[in-house]
């Protein structure tokens, strides 16, 4: 069963810096939350997709997990050790047992079910609870990429249309883009993690449509005409390099970005805030279709 975009996990080395920055360049952004693995987040929603910042908040309570398990907090402490940028890709879940079970006859994952939950903040600041279950996989080829499905237990407490609004003009989350010396060495996975047979592919890379946002994996060269820009560094593989934001008037976010401050550029038909300013970041913004 095809799987659509859940969340984006956006690792950081100064947390209140970085939804600071996500404030100012127009986003409603949620208050801080902690895990009892020692990291710390913030969410910026958007209708049924959302994006995690996340830090290393308490170092002492990272643990390595026992043998097919997946140490959360150890993939985002080492990650933040060489860089900060995206670090995991999330799709929704469809039942933690069935992921599992299809991730492993695919040979991407063979990971038990993670499950957690946590005290959330309603829009009035009063507690509730939210509950998730978490399926890993991995690509050999692109190891410095978290990836995993997110089933929610409790979505009525989580999804809130109060947070969801966004003073630049964002409505969702329109795609994720990897670059990679070579996309096709990505086909299996990102179908098998998608659960989508059908990918699109040319001379700039493959791409996955899912029933929520685009997957994309584009080559160096497609990075540069996409956006101007030199690639990240592929030395270890695969890199998660830009989220591609929908809005409804590019010219009204252009606006809000640069009265904040924040340096972007047009290219393509499209803005683009370059990492050296998102903390390690490619944010594009592009008109609704």
């Amino acid at each position: 069963m095809p799987r659509g975009l859940d969340h984006i996990v956006h690792a950081v080395r100064d947390l209140d810096a970085a939804a600071e920055f996500y404030r100012r360049g127009g986003f409603t952004v949620g208050a801080r939350n902690r895990h009892p693995w020692g990291t710390h987040n913030t969410i910026v929603q958007f209708p049924g997709v959302f994006i995690e910042l996340i830090a290393i908040g308490e170092p002492e309570l990272i643990r390595i997990g026992a043998p097919g398990t997946f140490s959360f907090g150890a993939f985002l402490r080492d990650f933040l050790a060489r860089e900060e940028g995206l670090a995991m890709l999330v799709l929704e879940g469809k039942g933690a047992a069935d992921d599992a079970a299809a991730f492993r006859a695919a040979g991407i994952g063979d990971f038990k079910p993670f499950n957690f939950e946590r005290e959330a903040r309603r829009p009035d600041g009063s507690p509730t609870k939210v509950a998730f279950s978490l399926v890993f996989a991995a690509d050999e080829k692109a190891p410095d990429i978290g990836y995993f499905t997110c089933q929610q237990h409790h979505p009525e407490n989580f999804w809130n249309p109060a947070f969801q609004q966004h003073a630049n003009g964002a409505a969702t989350i329109a795609g994720i883009v990897m670059v990679s010396e070579n996309p096709e060495d990505h086909r299996h996975f990102v179908s098998s993690f998608a659960g989508e047979r059908h990918i699109d592919a040319d001379a700039t890379g493959i791409s996955v449509t899912t029933p929520r946002g685009v997957i994309q994996v584009m080559t160096p060269s497609a990075w540069r005409a996409a956006t101007g820009s030199e690639p990240p560094d592929l030395t270890r593989g695969a890199h998660l390099a830009a989220m591609r934001f929908a809005v409804r008037d590019k010219a009204a976010a252009m606006a809000a970005l640069k009265s904040s401050g924040i340096a972007a550029a047009e290219r393509n038909g499209t803005v683009i805030v370059p990492p050296h300013v998102a903390h390690g970041a490619t944010l594009i913004f592009e008109t609704t279709k």
